[in-house]
């Protein structure tokens, strides 16, 4: 089972509680049953299974009932508490400070696991908190890595390290880092070579290279989805180097995430970060609580005001203020629907809103998405002065702008409707924000 359909059958399972009109034991047995279900298909430990069932039933049925609490919302309580506790109860973050020496996080992991794009990420991360990051190809084994590696960084404009041709892995890391350290950078992260849990002798070289490096992390990438294999190769990289922490990549709707994470989980190694997706930015620090959350169906409303909070960085005050002034233009149009696709999915950010993700047909979510992409072909197509003056299209201009973008011109003449209705709605803002300033009362008719 996927994590997107497990995430479906809990929430389900809760469901019958909240509805119920009364809580008994035999509505807890059949909660606990279905979650026993859902969780062993999701392919989660079974002994996990177990022990985390008899918690649930323990603490539903015989704990005392706060003052002015239901037992329901009590069930709904323990639930998330638990599961949440399975999976490391509080978030746990990879310690970095700036100044004092360049500091070194060390990535490994199975080859395919997602690591190299993981690097990135990570860099990624770091640098939008103010880090000087740079990347090290220390793998010289696989073909291309140094140049896969080059393209990503030079996407997410993150400087890499590498030699063309090297065959000392542990050389090329030494190097990287010192090329770094002495430009002045604030952290380097090394990706390696993949190896594999039953390679002995890459294994002992990754050993070598953690004892030459001297890392302030060794991060093991692990792919979620490959379920409770996790498990093992968790436990033979942490033999060759203690892992400091994990990076969960390709957590998204098709990952069997119920059996990776309940794997590492069991291994003691925290999870500092999920990969939620292709993009580069697509990298989330990993809190239990949050994650339980969105898998029951309750919402990720901080995580989602942070995605916001990002994106609001980038848009120059200039920018903001004739927005809000109301001089709303199709190319600003454009850069809203481009900022909309930064935060990932359409389905990803409903799944953050309580009771809403598993609620919206995958259909109509789809056609959100395609409707977005097709938008932004339109406005591609347009000259610069239809962008800034959208009066101007007449009929022989939108034949055009469709045939150039593909799409027909029902679409060009909806989009230009839906832009309409946003222009409108900046005027009307930008009146009541006039009139608020001038003391006049909102809605009052501005002079």
């Amino acid at each position: 089972m996927s994590l997107e359909k497990l995430g479906k059958s809990l929430h389900e399972a809760l469901r019958k509680v909240l509805r119920a009109p009364a809580v008994d034991e035999k509505l807890v047995k059949e909660l606990v049953r279905d979650f026993q279900r859902a969780l062993l298909q999701a392919d989660v430990n079974v002994q996990l299974v177990l022990d985390l069932s008899k918690r649930i039933e323990q603490r539903a049925l015989k704990d005392e009932i706060p003052p002015g609490a239901s037992r329901r919302d009590y069930v709904v309580k323990v639930v998330y508490e638990e599961l949440a506790r399975l999976l490391g109860d509080k978030p746990r973050s990879m310690e970095l400070e700036k100044g004092g020496g360049i500091r070194k996080v060390l990535l490994v992991g199975i080859q395919g696991s997602g690591k190299t794009t993981s690097a990135i990420k990570l860099a990624r991360f770091y640098a939008k908190r103010g880090f000087r990051v740079g990347v090290v190809c220390a793998d010289t084994y696989r073909p291309g890595a140094l140049e896969q590696l080059k393209q990503l960084g030079e996407k997410g404009g993150i400087p890499v390290y590498g030699e063309e041709r090297a065959e000392d892995s542990i050389k090329v890391a030494l190097n990287g880092v010192r090329y770094f350290d002495q430009q002045g950078f604030d952290l380097a992260i090394v990706d390696t070579a993949g190896r594999h849990k039953d390679e002995a002798s890459l294994l002992k070289e990754m050993e070598e290279l953690a004892n030459a490096l001297n890392p302030d992390h060794v991060v093991l990438v692990i792919d979620a989805t490959i379920g409770q294999q996790a498990l093992s190769q968790a436990e033979a990289f942490h033999k060759a180097a203690p892992i400091g922490g994990i990076v969960l990549s390709k957590l998204d709707g098709s990952a069997k995430g119920g059996g990776a994470i309940s794997a590492v989980a069991a291994t003691g190694a925290p999870i500092y970060f999920v990969g939620t997706g292709e993009g580069i930015d697509n990298l989330e620090p990993f809190d239990p609580q949050r994650f339980v959350g969105r898998l029951l169906g309750l919402g990720d409303l901080q995580g989602l005001l942070e995605r916001f909070r990002e994106l609001e960085q980038t848009v120059s005050r200039e920018k903001a203020k004739a927005i809000v002034s109301g001089r709303f233009t199709l190319e600003d149009m454009l850069d809203q629907l481009g900022a909309v696709r930064k935060l990932g999915p359409i389905s990803s950010l409903l799944n953050k809103l309580p009771m809403l993700g598993y609620s919206i047909p995958k259909e109509a979510m789809e056609e959100a998405e395609h409707k977005i992409d097709r938008w932004k072909a339109i406005i591609l197509s347009m000259t610069p002065e239809e962008r800034e003056n959208p009066k101007i299209l007449n009929p022989s201009r939108m034949r055009r702008i469709a045939r150039g973008s593909g799409t027909s011109e029902r679409e060009v003449k909806e989009l230009i409707e839906q832009y309409n209705m946003a222009k409108k709605m900046m005027r009307q803002l930008a009146k009541k924000r006039g009139a608020f300033r001038r003391g006049l009362p909102l809605g009052f008719p501005a002079a």
